[in-house]
């Protein structure tokens, strides 16, 4: 059985908008946090440097389905969970809660990259990774 890791994210007064709830952008920054705090988790990072070479993870897909609201000061639970791990890529899984109810639904996909000087380019995810994170991708029903 698949787990979801668990943050949680107090909304700040410069999170919110005109009419006083959370900023849409808001949450993309927050899926971001959520996935680095479950890099850190397993024990990496989203930056990985070496004396041969850096690895990072840019983002290639990005989208979030908001059904509630959060205010300055509530405390956002978000649920990360891993719908695939290919080859390349992870595909995480964002479920935003605020006071028990679910008030966005977001997904985000990033490309494993050696930064060279000609750019990011994507390479294998490694085994290790794979292992450390398998716990928490979605089973299949």
């Amino acid at each position: 059985m698949s787990e979801s890791f668990q943050y949680t994210r107090l909304v700040q007064f410069r999170d919110t908008d005109a009419a006083g709830i959370m900023h849409f952008s808001v949450y993309f920054t927050m899926m971001e946090e959520a996935e680095h705090a479950l890099l850190r988790h397993v024990g990496t990072s989203v930056v990985v440097t070496s004396e041969e070479t850096t690895v990072s993870w840019p983002r290639v897909s990005s989208q979030c389905d908001f059904s509630g609201t959060a205010k300055f000061e509530d405390e956002v639970q978000i649920q990360v969970s891993i719908s695939r791990i290919g080859t390349r890529s992870i595909t995480y899984e964002f479920t935003f809660f605020n006071a028990g109810s679910q008030i966005a639904q977001g997904t985000m996909t990033n490309v494993c990259c050696e930064i060279t000087a000609d750019g990011p380019k994507s390479i294998d995810i490694c085994n290790e990774l794979k292992q450390h994170l398998a716990p928490f991708v979605q089973q299949a029903e």
